[in-house]
């Protein structure tokens, strides 16, 4: 029997009230300089990027054993699936998973490499017990944490589980472009929930994203979110500040650096939101600040009666990445930032968006 998803009553913003709000996150006077002096140090270190053939038993598909180097030299793996027989360079596709997801199997998730793309699936470092299997391990210790990620190393930016996880997005887009077959300008990062965080980190560290697809988006507006989420990772850092009552703003402070809200501020690529009103996990609140931030122009699906699972589902955003990359896909319903969202957008108007942001 198939598994049904089911509405749940609002646990934050209604529909009207979501639309009218306008988030004040807190940002560190220094993200910039943070960040500049991360990811330089990140490119003294060889990308070291190998794609091995794999046969994934698919005959419209080709798949790569994808490793390269990822925060500080550690291995980080993925797939590269590639359509078969298609004429390169192919526009890119680099998806990020959920938390607790990993890459999964080399035949289980190709849909961009069946549309055309060269598709990139990229594990989470210490990540994959979850829904999807992962390969790659988190080889650095920590102070003593809540179970699970969220507050690993959370009492210094330099030291957070996320600083390593978002410089290994931008490795990762490095390395998807060192492949001979794709085509380095023409690069779109997506991804749901955590993935879809990551994809707006991308979008913002990363050189030359031509597109960011964000569905529910995880990592923002942390303090309302740790206030308001009711299911999911936040959670853990409220456990953890519940035993650590003296470092509430140490964890607040950490966390500024590495909120996709400040981050999306960054951003300029033409960029696909979703939210989901029932949403327990990714408050639609929280969504909806780094969707305001952003600094780039955006699109917008909004799921009324949907939880993160079902949004993620049922998002499309071949529309925004194909307007982006150069390939003829469907359209989706666009929303301007002060308007409420219409029924359809042609691929014209997306792609105008594109044009607009180059």
């Amino acid at each position: 029997m198939q598994e049904q998803d089911s509405a749940v009553p609002l646990t934050d913003l209604n529909r009207a009230e979501l639309f009218a709000y306008r988030p004040d996150v807190a940002e560190p006077d220094d993200l910039d300089q943070s960040w500049r002096s991360t990811l330089g140090a990140a490119d003294e270190v060889g990308l070291d990027a190998r794609f091995q053939p794999v046969d994934n038993g698919l005959r419209q598909v080709e798949t790569f054993d994808v490793r390269f180097s990822g925060h500080g030299g550690d291995q980080l793996n993925g797939w590269l699936h590639l359509p078969a027989g298609a004429e390169p360079p192919l526009p890119a596709v680099v998806q990020f998973q959920g938390y607790s997801g990993g890459r999964g199997l080399p035949h289980e998730n190709n849909l961009w490499a069946l549309a055309g793309y060269a598709h990139l699936v990229v594990d989470t470092r210490g990540q994959g017990w979850g829904w999807m299997v992962g390969a790659t391990p988190d080889p650095v210790s920590s102070p003593p944490s809540a179970p699970g990620l969220m507050t690993k190393g959370i009492l210094d930016p330099a030291t957070y589980y996320y600083r390593r996880v978002y410089v290994d997005t931008v490795r990762a887009v490095a390395a998807v472009r060192s492949h001979s077959r794709v085509d380095g300008t023409r690069l779109a990062v997506v991804g749901g929930s955590q993935g879809g965080g990551l994809s707006i980190a991308a979008g913002a560290l990363a050189p030359g994203v031509s597109a960011v697809m964000a569905d529910v988006p995880f990592l923002c507006h942390f303090r309302r979110a740790t206030d308001i989420a009711t299911a999911g990772p936040y959670l853990e850092i409220g456990q953890y500040m519940a035993s650590h009552r003296d470092d509430v703003e140490k964890v607040f402070a950490t966390l500024g650096y590495f909120d996709v809200a400040n981050l999306a501020k960054r951003a300029t690529a033409p960029a696909l939101f979703s939210i989901a009103l029932m949403d327990q996990i990714c408050p639609p609140s929280t969504c909806m600040a780094a969707y305001r931030l952003y600094g780039g122009p955006t699109d917008l699906r909004l799921y009324e009666f949907k939880t993160t699972r079902a949004a993620r589902r049922s998002s499309n955003g071949n529309s925004c990445v194909g307007s982006a990359t150069g390939c003829r896909v469907g359209a989706p319903a666009r929303l301007a930032r002060s308007a409420e969202p219409v029924d359809s957008a042609s691929t014209g108007q997306v792609a105008q968006l594109v044009r607009a942001s180059a």
